[in-house]
């Protein structure tokens, strides 16, 4: 990537698992580590999903008062809430804090919501089948052996005229259409 082309981004998100993910699918995108800053829920702090929606209003201030090309990703999962629930609340987060609602047409700005959670999308990535309403966070030890994988398939999955399997979930589809609408 051209200094000049350069895109620096920010990610907000809850936890280790949605760093890990999204930190390999911008490598494989060609960001490096200077391009980035990813900032995540202190660990043991209370609610990792309250903490995401107020940093997102400081984060959506901060990049839209940048000069500099800039794009902000905000992964948050939506838990037993719908995907459209959790974007409503940034929505409703970001007027409470006097500020207006992200232009999905114009603004370097994507919001990513697991369904049920960040691993259903690893799962999914991983050609599991998966149901978007079970809990799979705690089925398995081995999600940090397949988060590269899945993060090479978001890449693969994300690239211009590529079809994501049939099988692949709601959630994953949106963020994938999220992902695709930042240009860097």
């Amino acid at each position: 990537m051209s200094k000049s082309s350069r895109v620096y981004v920010v990610v907000v998100l809850e936890d280790a698992r949605h760093q890990m993910l999204v930190y390999r699918y911008l490598k494989k995108r060609g960001m490096g580590e200077r391009d980035m800053r990813i900032e995540r829920s202190p660990s043991g702090e209370g609610n990792a999903e309250g903490w995401v929606r107020k940093s997102f209003v400081k984060e959506v201030s901060v990049c839209r008062g940048r000069h500099a090309k800039s794009a902000l990703i905000v992964i948050i999962d939506a838990d037993t809430h719908t995907v459209q629930d959790r974007c409503r609340q940034l929505d409703q987060a970001l007027e409470d804090g006097g500020k207006q609602r992200v232009d999905v047409e114009h603004e370097q700005i994507a919001r990513l919501v697991p369904k049920r959670n960040v691993e259903t999308w690893i799962l999914c990535l991983n050609d599991q089948p998966v149901d978007e309403n079970v809990d799979y966070k705690s089925t398995r030890r081995d999600w940090n052996d397949l988060i590269p994988p899945a993060a090479e398939a978001l890449f693969e999955w994300t690239r211009p005229n590529v079809d994501p399997p049939a099988d692949c979930i709601d959630s994953l589809r949106m963020g994938m259409s999220e992902l695709s609408r930042l240009r860097f």
